[in-house]
């Protein structure tokens, strides 16, 4: 079977441009490809029983096709990406078995079960109790089955470059499509709020998130990288990612991605040598060019909008009162809900009645934190602290995952401002939780002596 994450690089980009011009053209092409997507990696997880990893190659790929499916309506249902995370993750762990130790990911997963509970006695008449637990918790569970699956799994560092390597391909998707199908950006931002006609029409939140994404894989890649052509290519998607990034106006995904990018730097810088942390220095400055560069044309083709968003600003230059425009009264809710429910919570699911009856305001959480507070009460502080603290224990007696602080802070940044409405903050937690290792080294043959005749 052809293992496409072996094809070489340029061809791959090209071959996912290709690919976006059909679907603009045929919508119903990415369906299909979605689901051939899905065969072709079960099958590659299956025959080779996840010898090599298979099943974080899928996930990768996968996972960071999401928005970009969700935007051209080819998920079949909403949480479906959380579903297949969660089988694929399932299929490794009976195949390759898990770490005794991931123990306290299989507590956190009880700790969801007395949410339902609750749920079950509270849920209003006419509402769907499977629906509303099935949507709220798809994220937990996902997450909970992933960090499994990871947790002290060895995996090496030239496979874990090929997994960026393929996650970076349906970004490439995402971002050509958005180039080619949104409107004159100067024709459609009038103001500092996100902005669904530069989104591809689809929720700005979740597409800079993934965008984000693309800015930290096209990063790490052009500084680790030593090939012209790869850094050429890698530095362009750098720019473009987040160009498109910043015209969504939704500045989490962005803020995620920058903090990721520091994360991977410093690491970066104390762990290697001093020869090493030189050679960074020239690529550091072409990127810091190119950033200034795309910023200001950006402020140019936005009439100066972006600079308002990014320093808090309204159309007019008046500063806005909300920084996190409208978030933290949704917060506030979830907390007085925890305050008047501070055993178990209000229930999984629940907390969306709860602000409905109390101030009329009917809208999802953004922020995961306050809604496990609020719908699972203490247990949902212990459980968060599990999942910070866990990962971080671990840290201090492995330390071969450099890209371990960047894919935390992924997962914490990215529930406190988009819940966990996409896959990737569950997908990304368990990357964390890699064990790194070195490629083994192929013995050397001894010469055969020669027989004379």
């Amino acid at each position: 079977m052809i293992k496409f994450e072996k094809l070489p690089y340029p061809i791959l980009i090209a071959a996912h441009i290709i690919l976006t011009l059909f679907v603009i053209v045929l919508p119903v092409i990415l369906k299909v490809y979605f689901l051939v997507a899905i065969a072709y990696f079960i099958l590659r997880v299956i025959a080779s029983k996840d010898k090599n990893q298979e099943v974080i190659l899928a996930c990768a790929y996968l996972v960071t096709l999401e928005v970009f499916l969700r935007m051209n309506s080819a998920l079949f249902f909403y949480e479906l990406m959380k579903y297949l995370l969660i089988v694929f993750m399932v299929i490794g762990i009976t195949m390759r078995g898990f770490s005794l130790k991931s123990i306290s990911y299989v507590i956190y997963l009880l700790l969801l079960i007395p949410s339902i509970v609750i749920a079950a006695q509270y849920i209003p008449l006419g509402e769907s109790l499977r629906k509303a637990i099935a949507f709220n918790l798809s994220g937990p569970v996902s997450l909970g089955i992933a960090a499994i699956y990871c947790y002290q799994r060895h995996i090496t560092i030239t496979r874990f470059e090929e997994i960026l390597k393929i996650a970076i391909l349906p970004v490439v998707m995402l971002t050509t499509y958005l180039f080619l199908v949104t409107p004159d950006i100067r024709d459609v931002v009038t103001n500092t709020a996100s902005n669904f006609a530069t989104s591809g029409g689809y929720g700005p939140n979740q597409v800079a998130t993934v965008l984000g994404i693309g800015m930290f894989i096209a990063f790490v890649r052009f500084l680790r990288i030593k090939n012209l052509t790869i850094n050429i290519i890698d530095i362009v998607l750098l720019l473009g990612f987040t160009y498109r990034a910043w015209v969504t106006f939704s500045r989490g995904g962005v803020y995620t991605a920058f903090l990721m990018i520091l994360s991977v730097v410093i690491t970066l810088f104390l762990l290697k040598r001093s020869e090493f942390k030189f050679s960074f220095v020239p690529k550091l400055v072409v990127i810091a060019v190119g950033l200034l560069m795309a910023w200001g044309f950006t402020s140019l083709v936005t009439n100066g909008m972006i600079d308002k968003r990014y320093a808090n600003q309204d159309a007019a230059g008046r500063a806005k009162s909300d920084l996190t425009t409208g978030r933290s009264a949704l917060i506030s809710i979830e907390l007085e809900a925890f305050i008047e429910n501070p055993v178990v919570g209000v229930g999984a699911g629940q907390v969306k009645y709860y602000r409905a009856q109390r101030d009329g305001i009917v809208a999802a959480s953004h922020n995961e934190t306050s809604r496990l507070l609020s719908e699972h009460g203490s247990i949902g502080i212990f459980s968060i602290l599990l999942l910070i603290f866990v990962p971080l224990f671990y840290r201090l007696f492995d330390r071969g995952n450099i890209y371990f602080y960047a894919f935390l802070i992924f997962w914490f940044a990215t529930i406190n401002h988009s819940a966990m409405r996409i896959a990737a903050p569950s997908f990304f937690y368990g990357l964390a939780l890699l064990q790194v290792v070195k490629p083994k080294k192929k013995p050397k043959q001894k010469a055969q002596p020669q027989i004379s005749t």
